[in-house]
């Protein structure tokens, strides 16, 4: 793909078809988390991410989509179908269900769903009368809201406000299931391989420059501090992933703080990285390079997944009454 030729509706074409390749060919179908592979499971995602953020996007929700229906013991998705998960839950419109007839019925609008004119299905959240519970929903036939997502940044993974009226749905899993199963976190930790994938394409940049031409002690500087931090989110990921493959049903009860220390810290060295390659390199990238300046637009974005001072005070919290362990 070759951002610096497409304008923005072209690119997201191009991204959706990507996502359809990627499905269609088996790429996708990766190890579950916890099931002994979870460093290959990541590796791929990340490598994805550090391709293009949008993209990483779709298909970090489709594979995320496979492993929670096998957890919680759903509809086996069928051979090309597309999967998104649209689980957020901001402030403003709703999605309510209501059983009706041996079956469950969707009204409302649902927002931040990534993938809303690709996918084929997705699994959504939903305020049951019985609690929040975790639906499957075929995608043909609902209704993007059309202009919902116009920033800039993620643009091209088709995120969009979707309306439902009335729509069939499957649930699965047990009230509650889709937060209380062992895979929650372990899937959220899994979003922070997409992050460091991000951060190292943009870091990519700078070292282009400083293999290229000489870019001065300074930029160098910002270079070696780089290096350091994304070697560090490395190193933070695999330890992360054995982790969970020694522990895969979370018997040890350690899944919430592991997710939040380790997206806390990606999520630091994405933010760092991003700086200092803007300091070392100046707005050149930014105004002159157009896969650079989608990128840090994607990745600034994408990393508003992490709640800030809200996840790193959850954390204080159980560190608070649990212990560090330093």
């Amino acid at each position: 793909m070759d951002g610096e030729r497409l304008g923005e509706t072209a690119w997201r074409g191009e991204v959706e078809r990507e996502f359809v390749a990627e499905v269609e060919s088996g790429r996708l179908d990766l190890p579950l988390p916890g099931a002994g592979h979870t460093r290959r499971r990541w590796e791929a995602l990340s490598a994805l991410a550090r391709r293009d953020l949008s993209l990483a996007r779709l298909c970090e929700g489709h594979t995320d989509a496979v492993a929670i229906l096998a957890e919680l013991a759903g509809p086996a998705p069928a051979a090309g179908s597309r999967w998104g998960v649209w689980a957020a839950q901001p402030p403003g419109p709703s999605l309510s269900a209501r059983p009706e007839a041996g079956g469950w019925l969707l009204s409302g609008t649902k927002r931040y769903c990534s993938g809303a004119r690709v996918c084929t299905h997705a699994l959504v959240t939903a305020e049951a009368p019985d609690g929040p519970r975790l639906f499957a929903v075929a995608v043909e036939g609902l209704r993007p809201v059309d202009g919902s997502w116009p920033a800039t940044g993620m643009a091209a993974s088709d995120t969009l406000d979707v309306r439902f009226d009335e729509v069939p749905a499957e649930p699965v899993g047990p009230v509650d299931g889709y937060v209380r199963r062992a895979g929650f976190h372990q899937g959220g930790a899994g979003v922070a391989s997409c992050w460091y994938g991000g951060a190292r394409g943009v870091a990519e940049t700078l070292l282009a420059a400083a293999t290229e031409r000489d870019v001065g002690p300074h930029a160098l500087a910002h270079l070696g501090a780089v290096d350091v931090a994304l070697r560090t989110a490395r190193a933070a990921l695999g330890e992360a992933a054995d982790e969970i493959d020694a522990d895969p049903h979370d018997l040890k009860n350690a899944g919430r703080t592991r997710s939040l220390r380790l997206k806390a810290l990606v999520e630091a060295v994405a933010t760092d990285v991003m700086g200092r390659v803007g300091r070392a390199l100046g707005a050149g990238p930014l105004g002159h390079d157009a896969a650079h300046g989608r990128r840090v637009a994607d990745l600034t974005v994408y990393l508003r997944q992490h709640h800030a001072e809200r996840d790193l005070a959850a954390l204080g919290a159980i560190v608070a009454e649990q212990g560090a362990g330093w």
